[in-house]
């Protein structure tokens, strides 16, 4: 990559992360990208800039929010004739969209953009029964006052039943917590380390507030000033005593070491050297590459193990191991499924056979793991936990002095996505 063509990020915002149903119940997805967006205009003085393109998702979306990207851009000081447009790539949305900016800078096609993500299981779009979305178009093309009361004849109550829409898989009707279930069966993941890696998040997280980390990350908003799902008095008694809520007999994901239903937005700023030229500001880290992989999870694959595959995709194109990097954000989706990716990488059979190598990938030093907390305890916005990581991690290498850091996301739809960022 030559000169011209390095692409970094030069900051990032987002509002704290509250438990779906509490803090922001009342608070449409649109908003809570709205703010974070602005204390990103706010933060580096973007007010009139025109942006080359900003790139925005959620997970779960409404039609009402068709152009959720254009709308939430058009509510801030931003130049108005920026561009906007959604993305969605489960809960890899984030850092989906910061790729796809990268790539329009690195091509040459813009300077600067704007990649992030909303969600919110509190604004969940509520849909009609088929039968009775059937009869309201045949009542729309209905002639007659005869034919509009036998087509309401034809109903029951049960038609007249709303849809929720779940995070279910169509294709196995499992949800993710209960595919890793059977992932931590498969590879033999102990309760009790699920809950000291959970209680590590909490731990790493709650420090990281208090030494002052995440002040200028970590936007206030209702009234809250860090993320609401923060327990930083959790203990491994505490974790212990919750009960499983996937598998109910013999399973060990629980409340506690699996991420909370989450709302909330995040947002990054990147541009390549003319664009953070134009803005005054100085880059944080280079974005280095980006690999997407996928499992076929219908056949019996574990649902998330795809990043298994991406990391050592990234690993193999860029002649890089665990050792060369001083910072590993492994999205926690799961207690349980970060240990079966952990496990994985160190397994030379598994690597051998799923990954195509000669030998294990490698271990993790879990000293550089989730070093500042990560989704069990800051929660998991679907779509905004891509965004929410790179931001974190720029700002670790950058202010700590430090080389390299690894991102590794899993998905919904056994996907996986991972990223390099590398310091100037």
């Amino acid at each position: 990559m030559s000169q011209n063509n390095e692409v970094y990020i030069l900051g990032s915002a987002r509002i704290p992360f509250a438990k779906s149903q509490t803090v922001y119940a009342n608070v449409s997805r649109k908003q809570l990208m709205e703010v974070a967006l602005n204390a990103l205009v706010n933060q580096y003085h973007l007010k009139n800039q025109l942006m080359g393109d900003i790139a925005l998702g959620a997970v779960i979306n409404s039609v009402a929010d068709f152009n959720l990207a254009r709308e939430c851009l058009l509510s801030t000081e931003l130049h108005p004739d920026t561009p906007a447009y959604n993305v969605q790539r489960a809960c890899g949305t984030g850092l989906e969209t910061t790729w796809q900016i990268a790539l329009k800078i690195y091509t040459g096609a813009i300077d600067m953009g704007i990649a992030g993500g909303v969600d919110s299981n509190s604004d969940v779009p509520i849909e009609v029964s088929a039968p009775l979305k059937s009869a309201l178009m045949n009542l729309y093309r209905a002639k007659s006052i005869t034919e509009k009361i036998s087509i309401i004849a034809r109903l029951s109550f049960k038609d007249l039943k709303p849809s929720i829409p779940t995070v279910n898989e169509p294709r196995t009707l499992l949800s993710m917590g209960e595919h890793c279930e059977l992932m931590v069966k498969e590879w033999n993941i102990s309760r009790q380390e699920q809950d000291e890696l959970a209680l590590a998040s909490h731990l790493n997280a709650a420090k990281a507030y208090a030494t002052g980390f995440f002040d200028a990350l970590v936007h206030p908003f209702m009234n809250i000033k860090q993320d609401a799902t923060l327990r930083a008095d959790t203990t491994l008694e505490k974790l212990a005593k919750l009960k499983p809520v996937f598998d109910l007999q013999t399973g060990s994901l629980t409340a506690g070491n699996s991420s909370p239903l989450t709302d909330g937005a995040a947002c990054l700023l990147i541009a390549n050297q003319q664009g953070a030229e134009k803005l005054g500001l100085k880059p944080l880290v280079k974005i280095i590459d980006v690999q997407v992989a996928a499992v076929n999870f219908v056949k019996g694959a574990g649902l998330l193990m795809a990043p298994t595959k991406a990391v050592a995709q990234l690993f193999a194109r860029n002649k890089l191991g665990f050792d060369d990097f001083d910072y590993i954000e492994i999205h926690e989706a799961f207690a349980g499924q970060v240990l079966c990716n952990l496990k994985a990488w160190e397994t030379p059979s598994y690597c051998k056979e799923v990954l195509g190598l000669d030998a294990a990938l490698g271990t993790v030093d879990r000293s550089k793991l989730n070093v500042v907390g990560s989704s069990l305890s800051v929660g998991h916005p679907f779509a905004a936990t891509g965004a929410r990581i790179a931001g974190t991690l720029a700002k670790l290498i950058h202010q700590n002095g430090r080389k390299r850091g690894l991102i590794s996301i899993c998905t919904a739809g056994g996907m996986g996505i991972a990223a390099i960022l590398e310091a100037i």
